[in-house]
């Protein structure tokens, strides 16, 4: 869908009590219209049921009245040309209005109509037609689509007020074929007045009205302001220019036949756009409601006589094409916004001698850790901001001015960034916690034998919260590991801190905490479970004053409590379990609860 739209040749004017109204309430009398087009002071009744006695006609269904039609005006028009063609109805925000569009050229044969509205007016709109809403509403749901159109098609138009209470509305013919064709989009020769169709104006426009005629003897001018028509005194040519709003005639005096002429026309007041400010702001918000604007550009002049819209190029608000969103989504930066104010009755009175800055500067974000460990092993760590901006200012609390620094000393650092255009700064601090840190350290690990559900617990010095992994399983939280196979393993304590690790090889083994030798044949002997995964293992067995007492080694695995032959007496006894490690030096097998007792 095009979003090119120029709003031209205005139709119907609103509140013009002193002029007599254009408007035919019935189709066979529908008002021709054209390049210029007639005024409307408001409609009162529908005449007769065009519809005979329909219930619906397209979307539109019977009103208050009974009948589809309640308060109703009737247009025609022919296209002089192809391409896309539209209309604006403007109405009063708290009125409900409805219409319909007919491709006929005959009111006994309207069949259904090609663009229809019957939506009520709850959201207030300023606009109901055909293309979109010269406000940049695109959320409107009383628009039809634009029509493609080629020359010579005739329709007729049902300007509908669903209740009694209206003040009239405007029209305003829009679309792409009046930037084609400017002078002929619409067919005038289905206007048969000497004086020519209805004249919209701007005030100060010079409108010469021509009512020239071959053969005429004499002519004599009237006026019509509201209270019937009066000669002008003095005027007896065959043009005569106008400077006010009223009903014009001209009485041509013929040899055979006379002549009587009628036309109107309007002066529009012109709309005068007053000073807009500048408005800049460090939110970075990416949409901006234009219409705040409006009251700036409005001053004392009504809103419900001129219209209010904003465009990207100075080129779109003379045309009156584009107009942007009044929820804008707003660019990065400084952007000229150009205002256009148009006069609802007449759109060819405007004023686009007005823009202003929208500077929407975007405030810096921030985005890096604010918690940053520095390892005693390290001479630095860097912090801060990783890409540079060279419309931004660094300020480091330490007094550096990149966007990243390193720092040796543990602390609190805090960057102040900042972005200044066209003479506003927008700014945004982050403050990063330097702290010490160091690789864990092991101080103990409990081995427990449960037989079926062996535990290591690893004990750390907990100067941070270490994550603990087993030979090369996952990371984990905790500092146990449950049912650990028998064997040889390695506990790996990590840092997440990035300050390194630690790692301890360990081995899992099974023995009786008590034996009792006495010779009733059960218990008889001490020996340890799982040493036979360890390679070349030795185990040596002591008393408590460290004196050795038996070896035993895979061909000798058992221990009957005696020495050289001799009983030992009750006692707790030691052992040290020693193997070959994969780097084949013989390794003694740490954190084994190496003790057991003897029973007699």
């Amino acid at each position: 869908m095009s979003r090119f739209i120029i709003l031209c040749f205005v139709l119907l004017f609103l509140e013009l009590p002193a002029v007599s109204a254009q408007v035919s309430s019935d189709c066979s009398n529908a008002i021709p219209i054209c390049n210029n087009t007639p005024v409307n002071g408001g409609t009162t009744g529908f005449g007769i049921d065009d519809f005979n006695g329909s219930a619906t006609s397209g979307c539109l269904e019977q009103t208050l009245s009974g009948v589809v039609e309640s308060n109703s005006a009737w247009y025609r028009f022919r296209t002089g040309a192809s391409g896309q063609l539209g209309f604006n109805i403007g109405i009063d925000t708290l009125e409900d209005w409805d219409f319909a569009l007919y491709k006929s050229n005959d009111c006994s044969n309207l069949g259904e109509p090609v663009r229809c509205n019957f939506f009520d007016n709850q959201d207030e709109n300023e606009f109901i037609g055909v293309g979109e809403d010269p406000t940049g509403n695109a959320d409107n749901v009383q628009y039809e689509a634009w029509l493609d159109v080629t020359p010579g098609e005739d329709y007729y138009l049902l300007i509908n007020n669903f209740s009694n209470n209206n003040s009239g509305f405007s029209i305003q013919f829009s679309g792409h074929i009046f930037v084609t064709n400017p002078f002929d989009a619409l067919d005038c020769s289905i206007i048969n007045n000497l004086l020519g169709p209805p004249i919209a104006a701007c005030e100060n426009d010079t409108v010469i009205l021509d009512g020239t005629t071959s053969g005429a003897l004499s002519y004599s001018w009237f006026v019509d302001s509201g209270s019937g028509f009066t000669q002008i005194i003095g005027e007896n040519g065959p043009t005569y220019e106008v400077s006010a709003s009223a009903n014009y005639r001209v009485e041509v005096v013929r040899p055979v036949e006379n002549i009587i002429s009628d036309v109107q026309v309007f002066f529009s007041t012109m709309p005068v756009v007053n000073g807009v400010t500048n408005d800049a702001s460090c939110s970075g918000l990416a949409v901006y409601d234009l219409s705040q604007k409006d009251s700036e550009v409005l001053g004392t002049q009504s809103p419900s006589e001129f219209l209010v819209t904003y465009h990207s190029s100075m080129a779109d608000a003379v045309g009156g094409a584009n107009a942007l969103p009044k929820q804008y989504e707003t660019q990065s930066g400084s952007q000229t916004i150009y205002v256009r104010l148009t006069s609802i009755g007449n759109s060819r009175c405007f004023d686009a001698s007005v823009q202003f800055q929208l500077i929407n500067i975007e405030t810096p974000n921030l985005d890096f850790p604010t918690e940053v460990f520095l390892c005693e092993a390290d001479a630095g760590v860097s912090i801060g901001l990783e890409n540079t901006n060279p419309n931004y200012i660094y300020q480091w609390s330490s007094g550096e001015t990149s966007p990243s620094i390193v720092v040796s000393v543990e602390g609190e650092y805090k960057l102040t960034v900042t972005n200044s255009q066209s003479g506003l700064s927008c700014s945004d601090s982050r403050t990063v916690a330097v702290q010490t840190s160091r690789p864990p350290e092991i101080t103990d690990i409990e081995i427990e034998d449960l037989h079926n559900n062996n535990t290591v617990t690893v004990l750390t010095d907990a100067s941070a919260e270490y994550e603990y992994r087993l030979d090369d399983g996952a990371y984990q939280t905790g500092n146990k590991f449950y049912q650990v196979e028998p064997g040889m393993h390695t506990v790996t304590v990590n840092n997440p801190q990035g300050c390194g690790d630690v790692t301890e090889q360990i081995v899992v083994i099974g023995f009786p905490k008590f034996f009792t030798p006495n010779g009733d044949g059960s218990n008889e002997y001490w020996s340890i479970t799982g040493a036979d995964l360890l390679d070349s293992p030795v185990l040596t067995i002591y008393n408590r004053f460290g004196k050795l007492l038996a070896q035993l080694d895979p061909s000798s695995s058992q221990w009957d409590g005696s020495f050289n032959g001799k009983l030992l007496p009750e006692s707790d006894y030691w052992f040290k379990l020693t193997y070959t490690a994969t780097d084949g030096q013989t390794t003694t097998a740490k954190y084994i609860n190496n003790h057991f007792s003897l029973k007699r």
